[in-house]
């Protein structure tokens, strides 16, 4: 596809189904993660591929996560339980922070969101629907030992993979004017 279609056309999909991509489609997925701005080349970007039978390992994760922090609210709880159902594939996106005098927190995690955009558009040019999600389930310091991760990891969300089913969603137009003063 070529690389402006790609970028313009590019759209998250809510109604993800089997097939999902292979193994070889999803080493260029990662290879294209690879490829975003990485400051010191420190590598923050890590990521966990469930699909499958392993759908249920994530969903007992967020069904536990949610128990211990949210046993108050029986419908989130629900919620986290059947997430991972929504695709056939989800990657859990997270950021290892290291150390660094140069290269602080925040922009290692700015390098794993621009992994995870690289990620939406190679799926895209690969024929793929996908979706980024966020939420409770992310951006917190307690999930990550749900997944055996250290106090340095960070759950940034998880990208839902899979053939786009149904509708495309529509898109609005977007005036660039509205966004962009030119000096």
């Amino acid at each position: 596809m070529d690389a402006i279609k790609n970028l313009l056309s590019r759209k998250s999909s809510k109604n993800l189904e089997a097939p999902f991509p292979s193994k070889k489609e999803m080493d260029i997925v990662y290879q294209s993660a690879l490829r975003a701005p990485d400051h010191a080349w420190l590598r923050p970007s890590k990521f966990l591929e469930f699909k499958g039978d392993s759908l249920e390992e994530l969903s007992k994760i967020f069904t536990n996560f949610a128990n211990d922090h949210f046993q108050d609210d029986k419908a989130f709880i629900e919620k986290a339980k059947a997430a991972p159902f929504r695709a056939p594939m989800v990657i859990v996106l997270i950021t290892e922070i290291k150390d660094h005098p140069k290269v602080p927190a925040i922009e290692q995690m700015l390098s794993t969101s621009a992994a995870t955009q690289n990620i939406l558009l190679a799926l895209h040019a690969l024929g793929y629907g996908a979706i980024w999600k966020t939420g409770k389930l992310a951006l917190n310091e307690n999930i990550p030992k749900y997944f055996n991760l250290d106090k340095n990891h960070h759950i940034l969300g998880y990208i839902y993979i899979g053939t786009k089913s149904g509708d495309d969603r529509k898109v609005p137009h977007v005036n660039i004017e509205d966004f962009v003063t030119r000096q």
